[in-house]
């Protein structure tokens, strides 16, 4: 591919992290550009121009109603036919905090029923707001681009409602269709329901989850928060040097999903 991959980072009244995604995008080897919900309502700008689609940490609108609730009622209401286009032509598409809170809401995760909602995010088990950095696992999933190259990282999560929830039938078949793509582990490296390495009480430990296609993956904690080395608070450990790669454990999502758009295109 001569030219860079194009990330489109949606942004809306409230958005944050934007800024970090972006970065985490351009260090990898994409060219990201901030495109506003708006933007794309009035025709200004297309989601055929790019193709990564971003949806940033929150807080959408406030989070008003319930996390991404809002985001997700305006791109089903305006732009539906849009996203199933750029779904239709191969864009991946990545949601992180607050932007799997929205991708939920839209059906996108974890089947793919675009309008209908299959799972939510609840609030914490804990009751209060999480910021604080958790052990995740990589999973062997349906997800395309990521070749698991990371087995087990330190990331940051920063949320009130991050609680993967849905009955046990629904569990069942997200589990089988091998959707799940990053769980909460603990100190052992096991899956685990313990407070505070699972931090808001997700069944099955799950973190972060694909779609059937393997092209829309969404994601509580935030990798973009660790893409430099220098980003983890004890990055000087000799414990944590010793196991390092020398690399932001959130680095490798950015660099898997760049590298796949480049060998597709």
């Amino acid at each position: 591919m001569k030219h860079k991959p194009r990330v489109c980072i949606l942004q809306s009244d409230g958005t944050n992290c934007d800024v970090e995604l972006a970065y985490a995008f351009e260090k990898a080897g994409a060219k990201s550009e901030f495109v506003h919900v708006n933007e794309l309502r009035k025709k200004e700008k297309s989601l055929k121009d790019f193709q990564i689609l971003a949806l940033p940490g929150g807080f959408s609108y406030g989070d008003d109603v319930a996390s991404g609730k809002i985001l997700a009622v305006e791109l089903m209401s305006f732009l539906k036919n849009e996203i199933e286009k750029f779904r239709q032509k191969g864009g991946i598409i990545i949601g992180i905090c607050n932007g799997f809170q929205t991708l939920v809401r839209t059906g996108l995760l974890p089947f793919g029923n675009l309008g209908k909602m299959d799972v939510t995010l609840a609030p914490n088990d804990s009751g209060h707001f999480e910021c604080r950095w958790v052990q995740l696992k990589v999973e062997k999933s349906k997800c395309v681009f990521l070749k698991g190259n990371q087995e087990i990282g330190y990331f940051a999560v920063n949320h009130g409602e991050g609680k993967f929830l849905g009955n046990t039938e629904t569990l069942k078949k997200v589990e089988a269709q091998n959707l799940v793509v990053l769980r909460y582990v603990d100190e052992e490296g096991k899956s685990t329901q313990t407070y505070p390495q699972n931090p808001n009480g997700s069944l099955n430990a799950i973190a972060g989850v694909t779609d059937p296609t393997g092209r829309i993956f969404g994601l509580m904690p935030h990798p973009e928060k660790f893409v430099d080395i220098t980003q983890y608070p004890n990055w000087r450990r000799p414990d944590f040097v010793k196991t390092s790669s020398g690399k932001g454990h959130g680095a490798f999502i950015f660099e898997d999903m760049i590298n796949y758009v480049k060998e597709a295109l």
